[in-house]
């Protein structure tokens, strides 16, 4: 099946995605903020990188988006019908490293909290995000 866009267009779409703060991202660190926690972003030197590390409570936080981080049974998660092959590798790699990441983290004593993109959304919002605060000890 051929790709309803042409080349340039299809570079230039997926040259927007961005992995550093992101709607998501932003939406859980407003909320922690607003909240009284404060937190690092993207610390290079924690395996995985995580979006969000609360070290006062060793804790860090990964916001997946579901398509990118193959979210099982997830409405969000679609393999597209172009390329099917190098796309479930590609994200067949983001799971696997997804895995290692956390297995090192929680290897080291950390505790990792996964918020997937789909819990974010306007239904599910509120839910999470107060099971969130519920998941660190005032």
């Amino acid at each position: 099946m051929a790709d309803v866009h042409s080349k340039e267009t299809r570079s230039y779409n997926m040259s927007r995605i961005r992995s550093k703060n992101t709607k998501p991202e932003m939406l859980v660190r407003k909320f922690l903020h607003k909240n009284g926690f404060r937190y690092r972003l993207h610390l290079k030197t924690l395996p995985g990188k995580p979006d969000i590390v609360l070290p006062k409570y060793k804790t860090v936080i990964f916001i997946h988006g579901c398509f990118w981080h193959g979210h099982a049974g997830c409405k969000y998660y679609v393999v597209p019908k172009t390329r099917t092959e190098w796309w479930v590798h590609k994200i067949g790699t983001n799971i696997s490293n997804d895995a290692n990441a956390e297995k090192a983290l929680t290897e080291a004593g950390w505790k990792i909290i996964k918020i997937w993109e789909c819990q974010l959304k306007k239904t599910e919002l509120e839910a999470t995000l107060s099971l969130l605060t519920s998941s660190f000890p005032r």
